[in-house]
């Protein structure tokens, strides 16, 4: 046989450098399976069919002159005329006859094939298309996939699909777009071990961070069963991070983790339909527990960082967990097609400018706004129907949508994860989707006007009516750092990856209430002693949250680290000061089962708070849980860049017990180079800074309740409330006695208020004391420090 004609290639005979031959993808898995084994990276054996085998299955049938008539001209985004073509280019390839010698090939490939994995070995038929997942295209999800696949016959049928399926009315309209020859994209086929995740877990991750890219991370989604509803959307997965920099270093640790809802799984059917696979519902006991445990999500991080590393450049990874053997394989890698694309360095910020009322929410992608009509599709037959500018509002979409997915302004989805191809699609794309929602369908309704904001997290919001926003643009390539460090003010993990691409020094205040509030949602003390808690409903509550943990206080402890380490990676190595909780006694019995534990007060604004709640009674076992998560914060997720700050510290007395019992808690200062910084937001502070500053690294002033304590001004009070003012001689001669007080005991000053975010004037008096450092709210973070940058050239620093 001649060379011409050998049409199997072994992954081990294959490198990254046959696209042309056998495509992106089986080029890319016969590159790992031969480069990263050794590594450890693990990947099921198998074989590709050549791209030149479906050249010469087509010569052989004479197809092409056919193949010219149905695709070299005719509308695209003619919907119907499409699906005709499709349909019959998908014939014609389907009829072609298998060449005898490429059949002969396969069937003597997958006996070898057998013997290596044994006589009930199963196989997946992949497509590879030789312009296959290039770094400018995605290609998610063209082609067909046959999975499960049993005996040689079978085999050479799906092979013959997989051929066809080179022309789904998706993959045509993708390649126009992407201005991709038709007669010069080949199909190459893999197939390989079927990896038994039907039994276990599957899903997709990335190297980076899908929505901001922020490139520190491993963002990993998973599913329980087969890969293909994560792709496709149909499921809510579970999703996970791993933060690069302290992998790299040692530490082992998840830093945040998100339960995803996971109502379905798709498994082999059991023989008693046609079709090859089903899904099927899960249990309640699978809805409430992540699909993987920690060893598993660390050991694909470990496989992302060395694929990444492998090739260069962020990847897309598809993984499979196979419940026969226990064992985490990579089934396919990409370079990942949008965020690592992003070039130049204009920084584009959308911002909502009005409140609204929220129709429906679900997982943001992109971050992004955008106002249309609602179209809501219910199938792919009503597909015509939808108008260029509207907002797609469906179920789920499928790769069959994309024709029109490029001209929505936005979509909304009830079912999919941030990794499924209509994400993926969306971001491509650039149009912001709101993906999950559980309700969009019923929820919108068709026809009226929308507004889709993805700019405010992790959380996607679907506004009714139109709603105003503004897209603030910023060349960040010109921007100089002032001399005087410019932090951010932030309390939200979700914003925190794409908030560290703001020109910062780091973050001056991340806040313990916004997460305690919106992640824990429960009083501490309730979480510790619920026997105190006498309201059933409410202790249903706990325990409906609780759940899947091996004891609430655990609960409380890894949700407080997750969302400080996300905080922290976020802007790692630059330090983060982590304000522990300062909230007053009338909000904390806000809090579920905080009723039980709270007192009535006159004035919680002057009353049991910060620093003095911490070593009472009432309070230091749930200080102490604060304690336990900022210690697992830096020792084991290993962000060693976090500062911690002690609010409201009226005394020097107060301020020795605190550190002492923070000591045993296990944060000693000095310690694991360990800073405590003090809230400086009382007169006494700064009266008896010299005596604070014998106990603390750094002081970051209050200028709120240094405010209100200065003037004796309540700010919650409308009849005075008037009379506050962060500008009076009086407060700023206090900031000014602070911040010399600093300098002339070696110590860090900074402000995290709000004045210098508000009064320019403000900003610019620190600047002209010569304070260390400002923490701002992020959107005024850029015109604040344009105006430092002003100030410092005039004052010639």
């Amino acid at each position: 046989m001649s060379q011409s004609h050998q049409y199997i290639r072994w992954f081990n005979e294959l490198t990254i450098q046959d696209i042309p031959l056998v495509g992106g993808k089986n080029a890319s898995l016969g590159e790992m399976y031969r480069e990263l084994a050794t590594e450890g990276v693990i990947v099921p054996n198998g074989f590709a069919i050549t791209a030149e085998a479906y050249r010469d299955m087509l010569d052989q049938a004479h197809a092409w002159d056919r193949l010219h008539e149905l695709l070299d001209r005719f509308d695209p985004d003619d919907v119907a005329d499409l699906a005709r073509r499709a349909q019959q280019a998908r014939d014609l390839v389907y009829a072609a006859p298998l060449p005898e010698a490429l059949q002969r090939q396969i069937l003597a490939a997958f006996a070898q094939l057998q013997q290596e994995y044994g006589d009930d070995l199963t196989v997946a038929v992949r497509s590879s298309a030789t312009a296959e997942d290039l770094p400018t295209a995605s290609f998610a999800g063209q082609q067909d996939t046959y999975l499960n696949i049993r005996g040689g016959q079978s085999l050479l049928d799906a092979c013959k699909r997989c051929f066809a399926s080179l022309f789904t009315d998706r993959a045509i309209h993708y390649r126009i777009v992407q201005g991709f020859d038709h007669f010069k994209v080949s199909l190459s086929i893999g197939v390989m071990k079927m990896v038994r995740s039907d039994l276990a877990a599957s899903g997709v991750m990335f190297s980076l961070d899908t929505e901001s890219g922020f490139k520190d991370a491993v963002f990993i989604t998973a599913a329980y069963g087969l890969g293909e509803n994560v792709v496709q959307g149909a499921v809510d997965p579970d999703e996970f991070y791993v933060h690069k920099p302290t992998f790299a270093d040692g530490h082992r640790c998840v830093l945040r983790r998100g339960l995803g809802a996971k109502k379905i799984k798709m498994v082999y059917s059991d023989g008693r339909t046609h079709e090859p696979i089903r899904n099927v519902a899960t249990s309640n006991t699978e809805r409430s527990h992540f699909c993987l445990d920690d060893t598993d999500v660390l050991t694909l991080a470990d496989y992302a960082i060395k694929i990444e590393n492998h090739y260069g450049r962020p990847m897309d990874m598809e993984w499979a967990k196979d419940g026969l053997d226990g064992r985490l394989y990579i089934v396919q890698a990409r370079p990942e097609t949008v965020a690592s694309q992003r070039t130049g360095t204009v920084l584009e910020q959308y911002e909502l400018k009005q409140a609204g009322e929220i129709i429906t929410k679900g997982r943001a992608v992109g971050s992004k706004i955008a106002v249309g009509n609602a179209r809501v599709i219910t199938s792919v037959a009503n597909l015509s129907t939808f108008k260029p500018g509207e907002v797609l509002v469906a179920d789920m979409t499928t790769p069959d949508w994309e024709p029109v997915m490029k001209t929505a302004a936005a979509i909304v989805t009830n079912r999919g994860g941030r990794t499924c191809h209509a994400a993926i699609i969306a971001r491509e794309l650039g149009v912001p989707a709101v993906i999950g929602c559980e309700d969009a369908t019923d929820a919108i309704v068709g026809g009226g006007l929308v507004t889709i904001s993805c700019a405010e997290g992790d959380v996607g919001k679907v506004y009714a009516g139109r709603l105003d926003f503004e897209v603030l643009q910023t060349d960040l390539s010109r921007m100089q750092r002032p001399k005087t460090k410019v932090m951010l003010n932030l309390g939200n993990p979700e914003l925190a990856f794409k908030h560290s691409f703001l020109p910062n020094d780091g973050v001056g205040l991340a806040r313990m209430e916004f997460i305690i509030t919106e992640y824990i949602k429960a009083h501490p003390m309730a979480l510790i002693h619920p026997e105190k808690v006498a309201d059933s409903g409410e202790l249903e509550q706990l325990r409906q949250l609780t759940e899947g943990y091996e004891k609430p206080e655990e609960f409380f402890i890894q949700r407080l680290a997750e969302g400080v380490g996300t905080i922290a990676a976020a802007f790692y190595p630059k330090p983060v000061v982590v304000r522990m909780s300062d909230f007053k006694t009338n909000e904390y019995a806000t809090l579920l089962g905080g009723r039980w534990f709270e007192r009535d007060e006159a004035n919680p604004m002057i009353g049991f708070r910060g620093a003095s709640r911490y070593v009472h009674p009432a309070y230091a076992e749930g200080f102490a849980l604060e304690c336990a998560a900022m210690k697992r914060v830096r020792e084991r997720m290993g962000l060693t860049n976090v500062v911690l700050m002690i609010p409201f510290c009226r005394r020097v007395e107060e301020a020795e017990k605190v550190l002492d019992y923070m000591a045993r808690c296990g944060l000693r200062r000095g310690e694991n180079g360990l800073e405590i910084y003090v809230m400086c937001e009382i007169p006494n502070n700064v009266i008896r800074i010299d005596a604070f500053a014998e106990l603390f690294d750094g002081f970051s002033i209050g200028s709120n309740d240094l405010t209100q304590l200065t003037l004796g001004v309540d700010r919650d009070s409308e009849i005075v409330a008037h009379d506050f003012d962060e500008r009076d001689p009086g407060v700023k001669e206090m900031i000014r006695l602070a911040v010399e007080g600093c300098r002339r005991n070696n110590r860090h000053s900074g402000l995290c208020g709000q004045a210098p975010s508000d009064y320019p004037e403000m900003a610019e008096y620190l600047v002209e004391i010569g304070i260390d450092s400002m923490s701002l709210n992020p959107d005024t973070v850029l015109k604040t420090t344009q105006r430092i940058l002003e100030l410092e050239q005039r004052l010639g620093r």
